[in-house]
C-alpha cells in the first residue's frame, strides 16, 4: 500500500512537550477568557492584552522540543513512499523541528500579519500594537494565527488531499472545533481508512473505524511503525 495519508494533528500532539491547550485548568489559557485573548473583537478590544498573550506563548514555544509522536510523524514522511500530508491545528514549530512539513490550518506563532494590508513577515519574540508593518507602515501588527470567527487557512489544498487519500488520521485533537471536526466525515466518503488516535473518545469517534487510545507519544510511534512494516 503507497497511498496518500493524511493527518490532522491537534493540541493534544504538543502537550507532552509542554505546551497547554485551551482547555487545561492550569497554564496560559487558563489565565484568560477566550474570548478576550483569540478573537478579532478581543484584539480590538485590547491589542495589548492579546499581543501579551502570543508574546508568552511564542516564549513558550520556542523553549519547547519535539516528543516522539512528532519525531515518529517525521520519519513516517520521511520513509512512507506515498504523500504523507500532515495538517495541522497547532501554531507551534515542532512538526518543523522534528524534521517534518506541516500544513499550519491555524497559522504560526513564528509569523506576524499587518491586518491593514495583509503583509506577512517573521515575528519578533515580542510584537506590540504600535509596531509598523514592514510593508505599509501602519501600526496594525497582530500574530499571524486564526483566531476563534476567522476562516483557517489552506482549507482548499486540505480538501483536495481529503478526496484523495488512502487513509486519514486524527491525533490529539478534541473533535469540537469545525471545520477539522468534519475531516473524518470527508475522508471516509471518499473511500478512506480513518484512525483516531487520541488520550480518550470525542464527539466524532464514532466517525473512525479505529482507535488507539493513549498518550500520543505511546500510541503514535507504534502505529507509525505497523504502516511502515506495510511496506517490508
Amino acid at each position: 500500500m503507497t497511498g496518500k495519508i493524511v493527518i490532522l494533528t491537534g493540541a493534544g500532539l504538543s502537550a507532552e512537550s509542554g505546551l497547554g491547550t485551551f482547555r487545561d485548568e492550569d497554564g496560559l489559557w487558563a489565565k484568560h477568557k477566550i474570548e478576550d485573548v483569540a478573537t478579532p473583537e478581543g484584539f480590538a478590544r485590547n491589542p495589548s492584552l492579546v499581543h501579551d498573550f502570543y508574546n508568552a506563548r511564542r516564549r513558550q514555544s520556542a523553549g519547547a522540543a519535539p516528543n516522539a509522536a512528532h519525531e515518529a510523524l517525521a520519519r513516517l514522511q520521511q520513509y512512507w513512499p506515498g504523500e504523507v500530508i500532515l495538517v495541522t491545528q497547532n501554531v507551534d514549530g515542532l512538526h518543523e523541528s522534528a524534521g517534518g512539513e506541516a500544513v499550519h490550518m491555524h497559522g504560526t506563532l513564528a509569523g506576524a500579519l499587518c491586518a491593514a494590508c495583509g503583509h506577512r513577515w517573521t515575528a519578533p519574540e515580542t510584537m506590540l500594537p504600535e509596531d509598523p508593518c514592514p510593508a505599509c507602515a501602519a501600526p496594525a501588527t497582530r500574530p499571524d494565527v486564526v483566531w476563534f470567527g476567522e476562516i483557517p487557512y489552506h482549507m482548499d489544498e486540505i480538501a483536495e488531499h481529503l478526496q484523495d487519500c488512502a487513509i486519514f488520521a486524527a491525533i490529539g485533537t478534541s473533535g469540537q472545533v469545525y471545520p477539522a471536526a468534519g475531516f473524518v466525515v470527508e475522508a471516509a466518503l471518499a473511500g478512506a481508512e480513518t484512525v483516531e488516535l487520541n488520550l480518550e473518545r470525542t464527539e466524532v469517534s464514532r466517525a473512525f473505524t479505529r482507535h488507539c487510545m493513549g498518550k500520543a507519544t505511546e500510541v503514535v510511534p507504534p502505529w507509525v511503525d505497523s504502516l511502515l512494516a506495510r511496506q517490508v
